[in-house]
């Protein structure tokens, strides 16, 4: 399930141990990423790669487009 939440909201869950993942492409990501994110880029996400999350987290996915 997603849902919206607010900059404030991101602040609260990331401090109650919520995991913040940024899709960005590598290179994005290196030049400007929220503080604690980890890179999962979208084009490459699979079983895999996101193995490494915390299922018994809330996970917060940010991407940001300029369009």
């Amino acid at each position: 399930m997603s849902t919206s939440v607010t900059r404030d909201e991101v602040r609260r869950l990331v401090g109650a141990g919520a995991q913040l993942v940024e899709v960005l492409p590598p290179g994005e990501y290196d030049q400007e990423h929220l503080p604690g994110a980890v890179n999962l880029p979208l084009k490459s996400l699979t079983a895999a790669t996101v193995a490494a999350l915390d299922r018994s987290r809330p996970v917060i996915v940010y991407c940001w487009d300029g369009l």
